[in-house]
């Protein structure tokens, strides 16, 4: 008889009622009967205001599904109550504003199992509105990919994720509570099971979907997000050089790197893809320089618009 193999999906979630569609898509995923799915939901908001939309769609799902009230606006607190709970083989994360594809969850335990892998990372791909500007979608600037160094991939993100539970490196790994509101606990996450030996994978068909909505259909968005992202390799860069003399070269170069986008930006300003996506790197550039200078991380996670519209951002 083939053991069975425990998969909990998790989702963390504050203030999105489109936890109903993420849900509403996983009752459609393809599984294997050896397979013995559940699903956690972690509601970080101060008040437990996902249950009721939770437990609702629980009603004939074909998967248990459990929820769990993690308060209070920090992504690190709810990521860590999901780890704290799944008691399986394996873990997979899922924003809560992503739909899944049906052979999602095939295509991760595949790859998984094919490499041995630690964790394996999938891709996102962006939906656009009418709205969205053209050389947004030219160029595809939301959509997700992990990023390979030499052949390898170094971190990964929890957007579209799967972690092997069973593996030493996981087996008491948690996110960084300290980066709960500014981001980049999954960066600094995954850095760590890389940097523990771990071997990290990418399901190229593994595929979830995000509708991007106006309010990050926007150039200032973007770059924002990449500087606050640029913060995080920049702070994971201060705790690996330790003299002097290797953080003045990380500068260095990484004011080259910067000098070199922002002038790509001037030279191709003339292509309305190419100019922004220069930029872009730059700011991601000027964002890791901010954290080698000792600069504060902005924050990202629980503030609030004026319209009363929660600004999460995975």
């Amino acid at each position: 008889m083939v053991p069975e193999t425990v998969i909990t999906i998790c989702i963390c979630t504050f203030r999105r009622p489109q936890i109903t569609l993420t849900l509403g898509s996983l009752s459609g995923i393809k599984t294997d009967k050896s397979w013995n799915v559940n699903v956690i939901v972690a509601d970080n908001d101060f008040t437990p205001s996902a249950r009721e939309l939770v437990e609702a769609s629980a009603v004939g799902f074909p998967f248990p599904i459990r929820y769990i009230h993690a308060p209070a606006s920090n992504i690190s607190i709810a990521r860590n109550a999901c780890l704290g709970a799944a008691k399986g083989d394996y873990l997979a994360f899922i924003d809560d504003d992503e739909t899944v594809t049906t052979d999602w969850l095939i295509e991760l335990m595949n790859v998984a199992k094919k490499n041995n892998a630690h964790a394996v990372l999938g891709p996102v791909r962006a939906i656009f509105s009418k709205d969205s500007p053209n050389w947004m979608v030219q160029g595809n600037f939301h959509s997700t990919f992990p990023t390979f160094v030499n052949g390898e991939i170094i971190t990964g993100y929890t957007c579209n994720s799967l972690l092997d539970m069973r593996q030493p490196t996981l087996s008491e790994l948690r996110f960084d509570i300290a980066r709960g509101k500014s981001g980049g606990e999954d960066t600094d996450f995954f850095d760590r099971i890389y940097s523990n030996g771990g071997r990290i994978s990418y399901a190229e068909n593994a595929w979830v979907e995000e509708i991007v909505p106006s309010s990050r259909a926007s150039l200032k968005w973007l770059a924002t997000r990449r500087y606050r992202s640029g913060q995080t390799h920049g702070k994971i860069l201060l705790k690996k050089k330790k003299q002097a003399i290797a953080r003045a070269y990380a500068f260095l170069i990484t004011s080259f790197k910067a000098a070199y986008c922002f002038s790509g930006a001037a030279l191709t300003v003339f292509s309305p893809v190419s100019w922004r996506r220069n930029y872009i790197r730059g700011a991601l550039h000027i964002g890791v320089l901010s954290a080698l200078v000792g600069a504060q991380e902005i924050e990202q996670y629980g503030a609030t618009l004026t319209d009363g519209k929660n600004t999460n951002a995975r």
